[in-house]
């Protein structure tokens, strides 16, 4: 004899009737679906993983497991059939991933009983860690401030005003003391003391060079001379660039390289465009890197000779001014020498984007394409084969990663491990400050600006503002300083 689950079921059913005739059938409980007891919203650091477990219950007691659904990240997720949630990849806060760009990653979770399920959308808004760095405000009360130059084996630094003041900064006390004031200068416009440099040896040689506009906006390369303990340095010699007309776009950085030739960085000569096309033309030293043999011993033959081109410029022969070792640049403001020798170079753009350039040593006579190109976006007339493209560039406007005036950093070597090994630059305009591994920038290719670490929070200083930044600066520890054009010089320390 065979039976089948239903009828098996009505038997049972009629033997328990005691035998009366009106029996009937039992009607299965409907099962009923879960819900979330869990919060739709959860808040993280950056850099960890884990997220929350998700809880919900069955009002007919039944297992639940949980999945992903969806929503507009829900791919960067993953969950437990027990509900443990977490990103796949621990979140960047200076660099986010999620859809909006906001740090808030947006997700749907479903949970099942087997046969019914229940959903719910949820946010996980990641926040700030400093990750060790802190800002410290050591030093107030300059005068537009325009760079901080790091003094060869010393924690001191000096700090240039745009009028011409040369102060010695303690950066632990914050004592500063007028070392002397540069004379002789313009100081209109972008004009004024712009840079200074000492070269390694400065503890015994006593000299250094200072980049300054003169009369008629003459861009001057002037070497000092330090004398006696309360006495002014002395001028030596100046190496004179006309730039006449306009007063703007001076570039402003010179520094010594590991080849121990000084480099400077020189605008175009302003004025928009380059209407004299400058930057393009060999021949002036405008728009231009100049590599510049400063003599030891200037004394040596019959004249005395401070400057001389630096053997290997790439126009020694002709084609070109001998001082020439780069050009196709608009305005150079701030540069520097990163750990591996090379250099980084901060462009100011025109109308879009702002570039950054990178430049070895061993490399005379690279073109980097202004006025032909505007970072890698054409700008006049038909641009030739051969000129070498920003490593990185970013848009004009007020976005995250946007700007109008880009201001060169350093490649970070100090204590902090979160920034080893990583370019520091910002924008005057929109104030923002980024990071970049260093190793991400690369001749060849140009890194999207999508790749910044927005490090605005990072940088958040103990006392004062960062709202006009003019030039990052280094100590010879390795320090990273940033320079506010207000009056105030800031230091990244661990914290």
């Amino acid at each position: 004899m065979r039976f089948t689950a239903i009828g098996l079921a009505a038997v049972l059913v009629t033997g328990c009737s005691g035998g009366g005739s009106g029996g009937g059938t039992v009607t299965p409980p409907t099962n009923r679906a879960p819900s979330f007891t869990s919060g739709a919203t959860a808040s993280m650091v950056e850099n960890g993983t884990s997220v929350f477990t998700a809880t919900a219950t069955d009002p007919d007691a039944n297992s639940l497991t949980f999945s992903i659904a969806g929503g507009a990240d829900g791919s960067q997720f993953a969950i437990t059939a027990a509900g443990a949630l977490s990103f796949a990849t621990a979140p960047n806060f200076d660099l986010p991933s999620d859809a909006d760009g906001d740090n808030v990653y947006q997700l749907q979770l479903r949970v099942s009983d087997g046969s019914l399920s229940a959903t719910q959308e949820v946010s996980v808004t990641v926040t700030n860690s400093r990750e060790g760095i802190a800002v410290r405000r050591v030093g107030t009360g300059f005068d537009q401030p325009l760079y901080v130059a790091a003094i060869p084996g010393n924690t001191d630094v000096y700090v240039a005003e745009k009028g011409g003041g040369i102060w010695r900064l303690d950066p632990t006390t914050g004592a500063k003391s007028l070392l002397f004031t540069v004379g002789n200068l313009t100081t209109d416009g972008e004009r004024g003391l712009l840079g200074m440099a000492l070269p390694a040896d400065f503890a015994t040689s006593r000299r250094f060079m200072v980049f300054a506009t003169g009369a008629g906006g003459t861009i001057e390369l002037r070497r000092y001379n330090m004398l006696a303990a309360g006495y002014p340095p002395s001028l030596l010699a100046t190496l004179s660039i006309p730039h006449p007309g306009a007063n703007n776009h001076n570039g402003g950085w010179m520094g010594f390289g590991p080849d121990g030739y000084l480099y400077a960085a020189i605008g175009d000569g302003g004025g928009g465009g380059d209407p004299g096309n400058n930057a393009q033309n060999r021949n002036v030293q405008l728009g231009k890197i100049l590599r510049i043999e400063v003599n030891t011993d200037p004394y040596a033959g019959a004249t005395a000779q401070f400057f001389s081109p630096a053997p290997g410029n790439p126009f020694l022969a002709g084609g070109g001014d001998p001082y020439v070792f780069a050009y196709g640049l608009r305005n150079p403001f701030r540069a520097s020498f990163a750990p591996d020798g090379r250099l980084f170079i901060g462009d100011v753009g025109q109308d879009a984007r702002e570039e950054i350039d990178v430049l070895r040593t061993d490399q005379p006579g690279l073109n980097f394409g202004w006025r032909f190109l505007e970072g890698t976006l054409p700008y006049s007339g038909g641009a030739p084969a051969g000129l070498t493209a920003p490593v990185t560039e970013y848009a004009h406007g007020t976005g995250l990663r946007e700007g109008r005036s880009v201001i060169g950093g350093y490649v970070y070597r100090g204590p902090i491990t979160s920034l080893a090994g990583a370019y520091v630059f910002g924008d005057f305009v929109s104030g923002n400050i980024w990071s970049v591994p260093a190793s991400s920038l690369v001749a060849g290719t140009t890194l999207a600006s999508s790749k910044y670490e927005r490090r605005n929070q990072d940088f958040a200083p103990d006392a004062g503002t960062i709202d006009q930044l003019v030039s990052f600066g280094e100590d010879a520890g390795g320090n990273l300083y940033l320079i506010d054009l207000d009056g105030e010089i800031f230091m990244v320390t661990p914290g």
